[in-house]
């Protein structure tokens, strides 16, 4: 496997890790605490409602008292078939309406438009629902299972906190570990950038090269080109030197110069008068 890829593979699983510890460190701040409080509560407030039930609930399943309205019942039907009649003259839609208590709790009814029923709350220190339908003893059997039920529901609850505090313990472990290959990582990154260094060096090294190749080759001719030129100037220049110099020197007073100028200008006067002269004699 290519250096690259093997550096890329390492990458990933540590920003997996990373990942992984940023969710960790949630579960631990957030989300866990908020589980074991809502737990701790649900488990308060279900023992509450069985101790609430035993008081209150008849050891002879024969005996029943429950008030529907403003009604004490003690027959089981007729309890039911009360409760089925209060359900047809509530109108509201979603909103609970108290109907009568049971056991210690209060009962309220509900109707669930979306679902197209009518849902009991069973009301201790915590809310225990259930459906309610048409058969007037099914109605009270549903009650009862519900206010038996929470034994079990109380052991469920312990159970779901004790798997919550453990996976809390086990996180404040987890989030604690580092890396596992974060040391193989460094030293293939240390590799792969070594390596990444020497093929930057060999690509400029080839670019050097042939830029050494051409130059001095043009360097030379121009420099022999310019030492022609030097050259042959000098030469010339030497030539003319040479001319100058067998010639003598002759030194000039500054009177003969200044009769040298009289005599140019009495020519060029007399030259001037004998043309004036000769065009008019041409023109007479």
């Amino acid at each position: 496997m290519d250096l690259d890829i093997q550096v890329s593979k390492l990458k990933l699983m540590k920003a997996n890790h990373t990942s992984q510890k940023y969710r960790l460190e949630d579960n631990i701040t957030k989300h866990y605490p908020q589980q074991i409080t809502i737990l701790k509560e649900r488990i308060s407030g279900m023992q509450t409602d069985i101790q609430t039930a035993k008081e209150n609930l008849p050891a002879d399943k024969e005996q029943f008292t429950m008030k529907v309205g403003d009604k004490l019942y003690t027959d089981k039907k007729e309890a039911g078939t009360a409760l089925v009649e209060m359900c047809k003259e509530i109108k509201s839609v979603n909103a609970p309406a108290m109907i009568g208590e049971y056991a210690g709790f209060k009962m309220s009814v509900s109707f669930d438009s979306f679902n197209h029923k009518f849902v009991m709350n069973v009301k201790g220190q915590l809310s225990h629902n259930l459906e309610i339908g048409s058969d007037p003893l099914g109605n009270i059997a549903r009650i009862n299972h519900a206010l038996e039920s929470m034994p079990k529901e109380l052991a469920e609850a312990k159970t779901k906190l004790n798997n919550v505090e453990h996976q809390l313990e086990t996180a404040k472990v987890e989030v604690q570990k580092p890396f596992a290959q974060e040391e193989e990582l460094a030293e293939k990154l240390d590799r792969l950038s070594a390596l990444n260094a020497l093929l930057n060096m060999d690509e400029k090294g080839d670019d050097g090269t042939g830029m050494d190749d051409d130059t001095p080759e043009q360097g030379t001719e121009r420099t022999g080109t310019f030492g022609q030129d030097v050259n042959q100037s000098a030469r010339q220049n030497g030539l003319k030197s040479e001319r100058v110099a067998d010639k003598p020197v002759q030194r000039v007073s500054l009177k003969e110069r200044l009769a040298e100028m009289k005599i140019k200008a009495t020519g060029n006067s007399m030259e001037k008068s004998g043309n004036r002269d000769k065009r008019k004699e041409e023109f007479l």
